[in-house]
């Protein structure tokens, strides 16, 4: 593969990359976490996040309502723990009805198209 189509290749797997990480994220978040046990959970699911990643998302989505925060500590140290809020909640079955009728369609769309040789 040239660089230039290797270039393309990355910048469309982390657009796809992008939108399923914050699907990842709310539906985890359905059970209370702090960031390292976010992270841990997400990559033993095959999911691996960088702390520069998720938390200006976890941040991002706080902002926009979907998620709830509070400070407390736990082993002598203060941590932030993040929980979908109500508003998460109802957002994330949206997401999760929009997301299987995408994969759906996506599954017949590779299902009929044409074999390469």
């Amino acid at each position: 593969m040239s660089e230039a189509i290797q270039s393309v290749f990355e910048n469309l797997r982390l657009e796809l990359r992008r939108g399923c990480l914050i699907l990842a994220v709310l539906a985890q978040l359905r059970e209370e976490h702090y960031g390292y046990t976010l992270r841990k959970t997400l990559a033993d699911h095959g999911i691996d996040i960088e702390e520069s990643t998720l938390y200006p998302l976890l941040r991002r989505l706080e902002s926009q309502g979907l998620l709830i925060s509070e400070w407390r500590e736990q082993d002598k140290r203060n941590k932030r723990f993040y929980r979908l809020s109500p508003a998460g909640a109802a957002t994330l079955e949206q997401l999760l009805v929009e997301w299987a009728s995408i994969n759906s369609s996506i599954h017949q769309v590779l299902s009929n198209a044409p074999q390469e040789a």
